[in-house]
């Protein structure tokens, strides 16, 4: 008998499991349409609530879930969800390539791990200078016999240089005074590709064929000796930042703003696959102005710190985002050599300084991307054997 009534329960079960599966099936195609067939005034008005009640993370998070219930929402968020450069928030993974704010410092910090050699970094969700944060970036330190490589990831685990989610990378020369940061997307019209091994390598599985990816030059560092000439003192900083124009810092100036990652052999974006669209042309994932090197590239120097007397060292006014003295901090402005001096060349655009043993607070703004920044921040890492 038992065996018997557990046939039947069998039998019984099976169907019902048919039943239940043909159902969910109809459950799930009626919510996608009742979801997509929105009146869009209705639809729109719920998704602009969303955006602006929703402005700080982890509450975001509702942002970017909205943006994957389907393609008429997420057309409409990518709509609503302007630019770091206009909101001051970063909200989608692509935001990380984009400028910062304009008018005030977009704060963030690093969190660095000696034994790993991996540095992370997070976005400020207090005015704490020690808090869990928003996981922008990761970055690995890779030791080679003339240079030193950091890959850069939107992963914060999986940053090896063939990872699906490495962005860029920063190498240094064999006495780490010189740097230059390459981005593994077209970052603007024109922009200069450097052919080496590490090319093929660089978003090898998911860039689509026909957009160009590899090692494009962003960004150059360099670490003069320092201004005493000894083992002691600030650094000096130098950085062209092939990437932006030095018509950016100027009132109106435009720094070429990346919207979308490019596509992948599956039709889907890089890093974020809800974010889909038809056209994978090369042309939709950049903004800003075409002809941009045609101008000049904007020039960074360091802030020239002062002698304190009384505590006998060199000081530079961090408004309390810093709090431990150390050659590795610094504050860049733009460079008067990009032309006459002006109110623009008094703007701190990036400050990078340490708060703990291996915490450093990193704050931004435009013209530059938390992408740039970060990789400016790794370079202050690396040991100097001219510069210490």
């Amino acid at each position: 008998m038992k065996w018997g009534y557990g046939s039947k329960s069998r039998c019984r079960q099976s169907s019902v499991v048919a039943v239940a599966e043909e159902t969910e099936g109809i459950d799930e195609g009626l919510v996608e349409s009742c979801w997509a067939n929105l009146p869009l005034e209705l639809l729109r008005e719920v998704l602009m609530r969303i955006e602006d009640t929703e402005s700080k993370w982890p509450l975001r998070k509702s942002v970017v879930a909205c943006s994957g219930v389907c393609r008429s929402w997420r057309e409409i968020m990518k709509e609503l969800v302007k630019t770091p450069e206009v909101s001051g928030k970063l909200t989608f993974p692509i935001s990380v390539k984009q400028p910062g704010p304009r008018d005030t410092l977009l704060q963030c910090f690093i969190k660095r791990n000696q034994t790993t050699q991996t540095y992370h970094l997070y976005l400020s969700l207090t005015q704490a200078l020690a808090d869990d944060g928003k996981f922008l970036l990761a970055a690995r330190k890779y030791r080679k016999a003339t240079c030193t490589d950091y890959t850069i990831s939107l992963d914060a685990n999986e940053m090896s240089k063939g990872g699906g989610t490495c962005i860029g990378k920063l190498r240094s020369n064999f006495l780490g005074t010189k740097f230059t940061a390459y981005d593994s997307i077209l970052p603007y019209a024109g922009a200069k590709l450097v052919k080496s091994r590490s090319t093929r390598l660089v978003g090898s599985k998911q860039m689509n064929p026909r957009v160009p990816a590899g090692n494009y030059e962003v960004a150059h560092i360099s670490y003069e000796l320092n201004v005493l000439g000894a083992s002691r003192g600030p650094r000096r900083m130098h950085c062209v930042m092939d990437a932006i124009p030095a018509s950016a810092i100027k009132p109106g100036g435009i720094a070429p703003t990346q919207v979308d990652f490019p596509m992948d052999n599956s039709g889907s974006s890089l890093p974020m696959r809800f974010l889909r669209s038809k056209s994978s042309r090369l042309e939709k994932s950049l903004s800003g102005p075409i002809e941009t090197q045609r101008e000049g590239s904007l020039v960074l120097k360091n802030k020239a710190p002062r002698w304190h007397e009384q505590l006998q060292c060199w000081c530079l006014n961090f408004h309390g985002r810093v709090t431990v003295a150390s050659v590795k901090n610094f504050q860049l402005v733009a460079s008067p050599e990009n032309g006459a001096a002006g109110p623009e060349h008094e703007k701190v655009i990036l400050q990078f300084g340490k708060v703990g043993k291996d915490m450093f607070t990193m704050d931004y703004r435009y013209p530059l991307s938390a992408f740039q920044a970060f990789a400016i921040c790794l370079s202050s890492f690396d040991t100097k054997i001219a510069c210490e």
